[in-house]
């Protein structure tokens, strides 16, 4: 547009001729004539690109393309994908020609409509918060393994706070809130959810929802009102929608390696507090960090900590087992056969019964884990000696070097099994300590049998008498004490000779 002015401008304000202005331009006459013409801004549209050699290959890549559209994003192949299925079918072009058609293709069907348009959201501080999950890649333990990822952000000032689970179910969403209130220091006034299976039960018309019953006690409790997005309307809730793309980002890519969930979830609340450092999105003059800071006044304060567990009553097995989660885990051998409550919350099972707690276990994952106390079935060892040898809670229990090494002698005695049975039933009462300090002693002086090893438990155990007060009437006091006379004890020995 700058050379049609120039000409214009020379031709008709300084009144140049066609040919001088041809060439001093170093341009041709019908050229110059041609822009003399011209007032508006020349548009110019590109030619589209022939690809002959896809042609006969458009019909089945199409066909792909519809059928990948109904599949969810993870699934649907990329451009390379439809390119190397061309070439098993024949296709002989360049991989360009695919990627440019596949794109054109994308944008006039699946693309965003030119006629949608969206409302700017604002928030106030301590108004909203914003919840998500996604499925991330890691490595735990040298093992790389699929995880799930709860996600909140703080609408107004942008802080956020990720925690890692091994799965998506209702007692790792309880423990998430309760895990980001406590980053946060307090809870806003709402959280946005999608409609959550583990949050939403069922999904009326409009707005109205039929939430968890459990969901609304974690609700209830630290006085939040939920919020469920329209279906298939993930622009309510775009910051933490946008969010799940960036931290897969900048947190696992590369791939993060840690020991356990704990260390990973340490590291995550780290990075949420160094993340924060970032310029605000909209207010471009202050970090998140600042911004979180004049949000934080207005958080609820939490006042209690929320239990968040999943309940549900069991019949407890013959072998004193309930299962949770396609694990087993060990109840008191007394409530075999009775109808127990499980409490599963994310990282623990807990056993109640008669409104106590029997049982509690780290809870683990996986399949067919066994989880045992052997305390838990001294009871029937008292009845079953003989399980000792063989039985799963006692050929698993770690016990200490020293217990192990007695263990052993007296299992091959006579009636050893019962023997060790009664040892470890009075170290029920006084402690694996006080049974570990015994059984040193039997050891050190190279006698060992479960007698020996019982006297020296009860010593360690009896308790110590107070030292007696010698209260002695004033009556009786003696005025003279008498004087210790050795010679006395030489008499009465020659009087023993004499007689």
């Amino acid at each position: 547009m700058d050379i049609i002015y120039e000409i214009r401008r020379r031709h008709w304000v300084q009144k140049q001729t066609v040919s001088a202005i041809a060439r001093d331009m170093g341009l041709s006459r019908p050229t110059v004539r041609k822009h003399l013409k011209t007032v508006e801004e020349p548009k110019y549209e590109r030619e589209q690109t022939v690809s002959p050699k896809l042609g006969q290959f458009e019909e089945q890549l199409i066909k792909w393309l519809v059928g990948e559209a109904k599949l969810p994003r993870p699934r649907r192949r990329t451009a390379h994908r439809f390119f190397e299925g061309l070439q098993e079918i024949g296709y002989s072009g360049a991989y360009d020609s695919v990627q440019r058609f596949i794109k054109r293709w994308k944008s006039g069907n699946i693309g965003p409509k030119l006629n949608e348009a969206f409302v700017p959201m604002l928030f106030q501080p301590g108004d909203a918060c914003q919840f998500d999950w996604s499925q991330e890649q890691v490595e735990l333990g040298g093992i790389v393994q699929t995880i799930k990822v709860a996600h909140f952000r703080l609408a107004y000032s942008r802080q956020m706070f990720v925690v890692a689970y091994p799965r998506e179910t209702q007692e790792m969403v309880l423990d998430a809130h309760s895990r980001a209130f406590a980053f946060f220091g307090g809870v806003p006034a709402r959280l946005i959810y999608d409609n959550l299976k583990t949050v939403v039960d069922t999904v009326y018309a409009g707005k109205e929802r039929q939430f968890n019953r459990r969901f609304l006690t974690l609700a209830n409790h630290y006085l939040f009102e939920p919020v469920a997005c329209t279906p298939a309307s993930g622009w309510e809730k775009g910051q933490v929608e946008n969010q799940v793309g960036n931290v897969r980002e900048w947190l696992f890519t590369p791939l993060a390696r840690f020991a356990s969930f704990a260390d990973l979830n340490v590291w995550l609340a780290t990075r949420c507090k160094e993340l924060a450092q970032r310029t605000h999105p909209v207010q471009s003059q202050r970090t998140i960090a600042e911004c979180f800071a004049d949000e934080y006044p207005l958080l609820r304060p939490v006042t209690a900590h929320f239990d968040g567990y999943v309940e549900q009553m069991m019949r407890v097995s013959s072998t004193c087992l309930v299962r949770v989660d396609r694990n087993r885990y060990s109840v008191l051998a007394s409530m075999a056969g009775q109808a127990v409550s499980v409490r599963t919350t994310a990282d623990q099972i807990r056993v109640v019964a008669h409104g106590e707690v029997i049982a509690a276990h780290s809870r683990v994952f996986g399949r067919d884990r066994l989880v045992c106390d052997p305390w838990h079935y001294l009871p029937v060892l008292e009845k079953k000696p003989g399980a000792l040898r063989n039985g799963a809670p006692f050929v698993m229990w770690d016990l200490p070097i020293p217990i192990q090494r007695v263990r052993d002698h007296i299992l091959k005695q006579p009636r050893g099994d019962r023997a060790f049975v009664e040892l470890l039933i009075l170290a029920g009462e006084a402690g694996l300590d006080a049974l570990t300090v015994a059984c040193e002693s039997s050891l050190e002086c190279g006698v060992v049998s479960a007698s020996i090893v019982m006297n020296e438990l009860r010593r360690l155990i009896a308790p110590h008498l107070p030292a007696a007060a010698n209260n002695v009437p004033d009556g009786i006091a003696l005025t003279i004490e008498p004087i210790a006379d050795c010679q006395r004890y030489d008499y009465l020995l020659g009087a023993a000779n004499v007689h």
